[in-house]
């Protein structure tokens, strides 16, 4: 008989740990037969798959050592040192023997032998047959979240099928063609659609499952990364064999219409719908769609109860925060105007002598600067927050690490980490923004530009900003492919910005060389004797260096070892 612990402790393909694990023998003496035979604990095996979905989220982002967004032109680690998460991949001195999220690994691979497991064991559970049926169905759509973040990170991976290998299996895969993987979940998803449920077929107690319009969105971003520069004809390798599992070998304009397709699939589904509010204040449901768990534009999300997760990590230190990814200069240029228009347009309006003013609603809700207004338990009520050098309360320090900025994304302006208020929220894993930006993007790249202007122009407006007399919102008219093609990174930075996108994004575009590599751009803030400020950008004190082999992540080198059958990333 075989105790749980064997059953849930494949981390990576060939080692073992559980110590996570709600089945944990340390506290139970659970065995598969007296899980699988009974309804609810078999129904737990599911959720407990369930719980680390927003692995990344959390590993790339929670961690107090750092997060892969430090690591981008986007933020700036709060900290100095050596050995640090963030630290290792902004200074590019990363490999696979000190790879710094093991997690993206091993984590995958644990729950994708947790669902080979419930599908072996379910067709003897004492349970209904429709709800075996959607119990297979949910776990497929697991199985291929858990995939597509392989992918994401280290390209095509060992696909293990429906086997469950055993603690005592010598586990020795090949990895997988790039091709294959992307065809393999793109299968399991469509398959995986037939079966469940719309969102709005759920009751609430279920809400937060695995949904057919959560199936088709995730392989519109699976279809869009496999159209990506990266993954579409640009391996890093000369190597024929390994540039086929690493990518598609050569590039092809198709891969992008395949994306556009699997978003525009979502979109005409009627599903989902943008979180919108501009009665309240210009851009309020864009801020809104984070504070409500329940809300029409979440698709994959991870359900959380009241709390102060976003606080906590964001907040500055007179709110009691730990002011972790701290956003830079480079991330508040992107921000366009409430007209729409970038800041660098001489028609724009911007001006420097009063950085903050008339900036895209999004802006507000995104960026704490000098003088925002932020809820401060001391006074229970809101009050300014003063980032100018060496202000009183969070100001910036020539020495120290700061930008000038704090990151109020997510977070709920009306608490603080150090209050007793909570919201009640969920992580957001991929909304229906996304979706919109997938579509502009791929169908973009097919040559269609004239099709990206709606969905851009659907997030402009929700965002607050102004439609103008053409109602393009700031977008200039009958842009060419290359014009149209920088709108959209550049409204995908600023629309998704914190929310586990960018790393992937400069890496998947290629741009990682360019913009990850030297110093990112800091706000000082000089206050004058007559009360005016002086605004002086800077350099950040860290130097970012990205080199070409960090497209690609690292396979951890002692996963390699075990299975020699798996060939390195290239230049690893």
């Amino acid at each position: 008989m075989k105790k749980i612990l064997l059953l849930a402790c494949v981390i990576g393909l060939t080692s073992c740990f559980s110590s996570d694990d709600f089945l944990d023998p340390k506290t139970t003496a659970l065995t598969e037969e007296t899980v699988f035979s009974d309804s609810t604990r078999t129904v737990a095996f599911l959720y407990r798959i369930y719980s680390d979905i927003g692995f990344s989220y959390t590993k790339g982002r929670w961690d107090s050592h750092g997060n892969t967004e430090e690591a981008t032109d986007d933020a700036e680690y709060r900290y100095s040192g050596t050995g640090q998460k963030a630290v290792i991949l902004y200074s590019g001195t990363v490999s696979p023997t000190n790879f710094p999220f093991f997690e993206f690994w091993s984590t995958p691979y644990n729950n994708i032998r947790r669902v080979n497991l419930l599908l072996e064991k379910l067709p003897n559970a004492p349970l209904s047959a429709p709800m075996k049926a959607q119990m297979v169905a949910e776990a497929r759509f697991l199985r291929a979240w858990y995939y597509h973040w392989l992918l994401i990170s280290f390209g095509g991976v060992p696909l293990v099928g429906d086997k469950v290998y055993d603690i005592t299996d010598f586990i020795n895969l090949p990895r997988n063609s790039y091709a294959d993987c992307v065809s393999y979940l793109v299968k399991e998803l469509d398959e995986a659609a037939a079966v469940l449920p719309k969102s709005t077929d759920y009751s609430e107690q279920n809400y937060g499952k695995a949904t057919r319009g959560a199936c088709l969105a995730l392989k519109s971003r699976i279809l869009l990364y496999a159209a990506s520069p990266l993954f579409n004809g640009g391996a890093e390798t000369q190597n024929a064999d390994l540039a086929k599992i690493v990518s598609n070998p050569t590039y092809d304009v198709a891969h992008w219409q395949k994306a556009a397709d699997a978003a525009m699939a979502v979109m005409n589904s009627g599903e989902y719908s943008l979180y919108k509010d501009n009665t309240t204040a210009p851009g309020y449901g864009f801020y809104q769609v984070f504070l409500n768990r329940v809300n029409p534009e979440f698709i994959i999300f991870q359900n959380r109860s009241a709390n102060r997760d976003m606080e906590g990590f964001y907040n500055m230190p007179t709110r009691g925060g730990a002011y972790n990814a701290m956003p830079t200069q480079n991330l508040v240029d992107a921000f366009p105007m409430k007209n729409g228009k970038a800041i660098s347009d001489a028609s724009s309006g911007y001006d420097p002598n009063n950085p903050y003013k008339n900036r895209d609603p999004r802006f507000e809700y995104s960026i704490v600067y000098n003088e925002s207004m932020y809820y401060l338990a001391s006074a229970n009520a809101q009050r300014q927050v003063l980032t100018y050098e060496n202000a009183p309360s969070d100001g910036f320090t020539q020495a120290g690490q700061t930008t000038g900025y704090y990151s109020r994304k997510m977070c709920d302006a009306n608490i603080s980490s150090n209050s007793s208020f909570t919201t009640n929220r969920g992580w957001s894993l991929m909304r229906y923004a996304e979706v919109l930006l997938n579509y502009a993007e791929a169908i973009n790249e097919t040559g269609k530009t004239d099709l990206a202007y709606a969905p851009l122009i659907a997030l402009r407006d929700r965002a607050g900003i102004t439609a103008g007399d053409d109602k393009l919102y700031g977008l200039k008219a009958n842009m060419t492919k290359e014009q149209m093609r920088e709108i959209i990174r550049n409204e995908r930075r600023v629309e998704l910005a914190f929310e586990d996108h960018r790393w992937n994004d400069i890496r998947r575009w290629k741009i990682a060389m360019d913009v990850s590599n030297g110093y990112n751009k800091r706000m000082r803030i000089i206050k004058n004797a007559n009360n005016t400020y002086t605004y002086q950008v800077t350099e950040s004190i860290r130097r970012h260096n990205f080199r070409p082999e960090m497209y690609l992540l690292p396979i951890p080198d002692s996963e390699v070892r075990k299975a020699p059958a798996m060939l390195q990333n290239p230049g690893w």
